[in-house]
């Protein structure tokens, strides 16, 4: 009979309920700035909830009525350099940090509504309405929220998405030296998602002083939590990653309240991560102004019991009892706030002249159609500064050099003048310089800036995004093959990417995600893709693909110096090629919109990038075409060389797009469309293409040779382009 020994949980998991001691050993002035809050937030939201009614919010209005109190409650204590940042339902989460940041924390239930809170309930009203003057100007409406200065990274409508990024800012405050702490919202779905779940455990094994709250409001859409999970009490997730939690009635605003107390003192001491998990109620449905009866999964019965423990009522007859507040001074809360909405909609509305009786919003609020693309991305102008460079018109000395060293002397050289560049992924500490040598001597130069991240990409990613839009530091995150970027898709695509433009267009990203293709080194179909033709249709990034060590080392310089993300490429055909850099010079910069040429011809512009140059060039010697050969370099959109471009097409009337990955995922296919749209006129035959087979390439040595492009399949295509002319 085998012996069997309980095991005993690590974490404190406590649930913490207040009583009438509490409630009297309370501070007033903290009771009433919460009532004060709740007030104003709940009049904001049925003012919305009024507004999309009459079909003037352009998309979802998610409700946070009824789950004020747990916002209430955690936020009021903080500082305004503490963050918070939450999901498509975070309008009362938002609010509350800014108010508390104009407040400075107190209100005077007197005079509720300062001018600095009414900017507040008007700009963020403007923003759900998608007006220029909220806080993104317009552009994140209800769901995407920020107010940096007030410490509101910014709400978020993937759920689970904001998890890595609170990471992220924690990381920064706590390495910076502060003592500031951030608070990551999120629902009872969320608390299931792989990004949440990764991002705890990064959390817990760093001690990085980041609170996830969970607000289990009991629904999804209107899955009830006994159909998600098989134990509803949400906060279990802490004992899984060695994460003190605190279980709350989200309904007492003052439980919530001291149990944030309690998890501050925890995170602002060092000791890391927190979980606080409030159960509270929303009390509408999903999105709109209907209670979740009115579709069948709650009954009216059990919306009434939850609106009994409304936490406005819960404060308030509190400050009653105790003789602070009589109902006429709460009465007098409410009717404040009530008028300062009527004050922020008649700002920002007017009586519709085409339809008696009913308002729209002011034609001149409405943002500039103009507007629409400006933010994508900066515009450069912070490399003007720097010292631009082309290596090939550069005749000084040249010294030896493997390329996966210049990748690694670069970032080096780089690390030793910004103490911001941070490395982070998988392995990148260990191995004596990660799997392929690219962080070569810098974990031992830089051991606290060198990360080696558990297996996690969507966390550590999106720790990145975190770090990036704090601003203290500028990350370099590695993914081992580009093929993982599919696991942290969320954080590449929809957060990183979508960042700058979404709030607003005035925000930096300042990341660096590096990453290598390695076709043809038989890792099969999960490890060997071309990312470039993804990214290149994904707003956001600029693209650099080097085809030389001296590239290399001015297009990462070029990219550690902008501020917006970046991709990397790289290629592990061109790691231990002997080349050469410029002797004692790893600080130039190679800027967006500088293709190199690198064979002129006039018969066909070949352009190509990465490893597939050097095949390029293999081809056109060994057909004896009279082919100009273009190394793009810089691939986004934004970035690409068209002057070279197109005075290469004007001379050739051909074009020839070099590629060795899968047709799928093409780069070449959105190239070849713009040069065709571009530059039909020069072309006496249409765009040919090199690129991979439909599928992806396999561990078959055979099959995977058959599935890429390499020098043959260039031959072939300009044999084709030579017949063309021929038949002209």
């Amino acid at each position: 009979m085998p012996r069997r020994r309980r095991l005993e949980p690590t974490p404190e998991w406590v649930e913490l309920t207040t009583t009438a001691a509490d409630w009297k050993a309370a501070d007033p002035a903290l009771l009433e700035t919460m009532l004060g809050q709740l007030h104003l937030i709940r009049a904001f939201e049925e003012r919305v909830l009024d507004l999309a009614a009459d079909g003037l919010v352009h998309g979802p209005a998610h409700s946070s009525i009824g789950q004020e109190g747990g916002a209430v409650g955690s936020i009021v204590g903080l500082r305004s350099t503490d963050a918070v940042n939450g999901s498509h339902r975070g309008h009362h989460q938002f609010l509350a940090k800014a108010i508390t940041h104009v407040s400075g924390g107190r209100l005077d239930l007197g005079e509720l509504v300062t001018p600095e809170v009414q900017e507040v309930l008007q700009r963020t009203l403007a923003e759900i309405l998608g007006l220029a003057q909220g806080y993104c100007r317009g552009r994140g409406g209800s769901m995407h929220l920020q107010w940096f200065e007030a410490g509101a990274l910014g709400t978020n409508a993937i759920v689970g998405g904001g998890a890595p990024m609170a990471t992220g800012n924690a990381w920064a405050q706590k390495h910076a030296g502060t003592t500031d702490l951030t608070i990551n919202y999120f629902g009872d779905g969320a608390a299931q998602i792989g990004s949440v779940l990764e991002s705890m455990n990064l959390a817990a094994a760093w001690k990085l002083p980041v609170c996830f709250f969970i607000e289990n409001n009991l629904y999804a859409v209107s899955t009830r939590i006994e159909e998600a999970v098989a134990d509803t009490r949400l906060s279990v997730r802490g004992q899984g990653f060695g994460i003190p939690s605190w279980r709350v009635d989200g309904m007492d605003p003052l439980a919530v309240h001291l149990a944030m107390q309690e998890a501050a003192e925890v995170m602002r001491s060092g000791g890391g991560p927190v979980i606080v998990e409030a159960e509270v109620y929303r009390y509408f449905h999903q999105n709109g102004p209907y209670p979740g009866s009115a579709f069948g999964y709650r009954t009216k019965q059990e919306e009434e019991e939850w609106r009994a423990r409304d936490p406005l009522e819960r404060v308030a007859s509190e400050l009653v009892q105790l003789g602070r507040l009589s109902r006429e001074q709460v009465e007098s809360v409410r009717a404040q706030a009530v008028a300062a909405m009527d004050a922020a909609t008649g700002e920002l509305l007017e009586a519709d002249p085409e339809h008696q009786g009913r308002r729209r919003i002011r034609p001149e609020l409405w943002p500039d159609p103009a507007f629409v693309d400006v933010g994508v991305r900066g515009d450069g102008t912070e490399l003007e500064s720097l010292r631009a460079l082309e290596p090939t018109d550069d005749d000084r000395e040249r010294e030896g050099m493997k390329f996966v060293d210049a990748v690694a002397g670069v970032m080096e050289r780089r690390m030793g003048e910004d103490e911001r560049i941070i490395v982070l992924g998988e392995d990148v500490h260990r191995l004596k310089g990660g799997t392929n040598g690219a962080t070569k001597g810098l974990s031992t130069a830089y051991p606290d800036r060198v990360l080696g991240t558990p297996i996690s990409e969507n966390a550590f990613a999106g720790l990145g995004g975190g770090l990036a839009l704090d601003g203290r530091f500028r990350p370099v995150v590695e993914f081992m093959y580009p093929d993982f970027m599919w696991v942290a898709a969320d954080q590449v695509f929809n957060q990183i990417g979508k960042a700058r433009h979404m709030f607003g267009g005035d925000n930096p990203v300042p990341l660096v995600l590096r990453t290598k293709v390695a076709m043809g080194s038989g890792y099969g179909s999960q490890h060997l893709m071309d990312p470039a033709g993804v990214f290149a249709t994904s707003p956001g990034w600029r693209i650099v693909a080097p085809s030389t060590a001296e590239d290399y080392v001015g297009l990462m310089n070029a990219a550690l110096a902008l501020q917006d993300p970046v991709l990397v490429i790289e290629h592990v055909d061109l790691y231990n090629e002997k080349d050469t850099v410029i002797a004692g010079d790893l600080d130039y910069v190679i800027p967006p919109g500088t293709a190199a040429i690198r064979r002129e011809g006039s018969e066909v512009t070949v352009i190509s990038y990465l490893s597939m140059v050097r095949h390029s060039l293999e081809a056109i010697e060994q057909t004896g075409v009279d082919a100009e050969l273009i190394d793009l370099r810089w691939l986004d959109r934004a970035s690409i060389d068209w002057a070279t471009i197109e005075a290469s097409v004007k001379k050739t009337n051909a074009v020839l797009i070099v590629e060795q990955g899968a047709r799928g995922t093409s780069y070449g296919g959105w190239l070849a469309d713009e040069i065709q749209r571009r530059l039909f006129d020069w072309l006496d035959q249409p765009v040919q293409r090199v690129t991979g087979s439909e599928t992806s390439p396999s561990i078959s040595r055979v099959l995977e040779r058959a599935a890429i492009a390499r020098t043959e399949e260039v031959v072939a295509a300009l044999e084709t382009v030579r017949a063309n002319a021929g038949g002209a």
